[in-house]
């Protein structure tokens, strides 16, 4: 499920609820519920924290810590034993994104926490939770999309990712292969 908000726009979070249990009751006529990947990212708010208008801070973490917070909450009642929840975090966590969008980078902070504390909460129904922090990626998250290979030099392999090469994390997470890794929060990020 992909939600498309209007820059400047706070989501309201009364109607997202529904939306995603209707999305995961249709989901479930198709069979059980085996995994979710919850990847959702907003950085409208590019710069300096005092410049920043309070309202599309708010729309940001909207986005990057309540949208996974609801869609994990929606699944639950779909997912089946042995399911798999993924959510999409980022390695910024660990520089804070000075300068840039520092509540973006403590809003995915939120996000690994949730993996860690969720994977403890259902683990013992038999779901497992983690969590894949990305680099800088060569996508069209980027307000710049010349930014991440601006950036590329503060990258330890010199280069932005491909998003190619954050679905392996992604599906070795979902597989059967991980299932000891419930709680891991795993940065693809070149070296970050």
């Amino acid at each position: 499920m992909r939600v498309a908000v209007r820059p400047g726009r706070v989501v309201s979070t009364s109607r997202v609820p529904k939306a995603l249990a209707e999305f995961f009751a249709a989901a479930s006529d198709h069979g059980d519920l085996r995994g979710v990947i919850a990847n959702a990212g907003a950085a409208t708010a590019v710069g300096s924290l005092r410049d920043q208008d309070p309202r599309a801070l708010a729309r940001d973490i909207e986005v990057n810590l309540t949208g996974p917070v609801l869609t994990c909450r929606a699944a639950l009642d779909y997912l089946c034993r042995d399911a798999s929840i993924v959510l999409i975090g980022s390695a910024a966590t660990q520089q804070g994104s000075p300068g840039t969008y520092v509540h973006y980078a403590a809003a995915k902070a939120g996000v690994a926490m949730l993996a860690q504390g969720l994977a403890r909460e259902l683990g013992p129904d038999g779901i497992r939770v983690a969590c894949v922090e990305p680099g800088t990626v060569r996508s069209d998250f980027h307000a710049d999309p010349e930014r991440p290979d601006k950036v590329a030099s503060a990258i330890p392999w010199g280069r932005p990712g491909e998003p190619d090469e954050i679905v392996g994390a992604v599906a070795w997470l979902l597989s059967d292969d991980a299932t000891y890794a419930s709680g891991a929060v795993l940065r693809v990020g070149g070296g970050l």
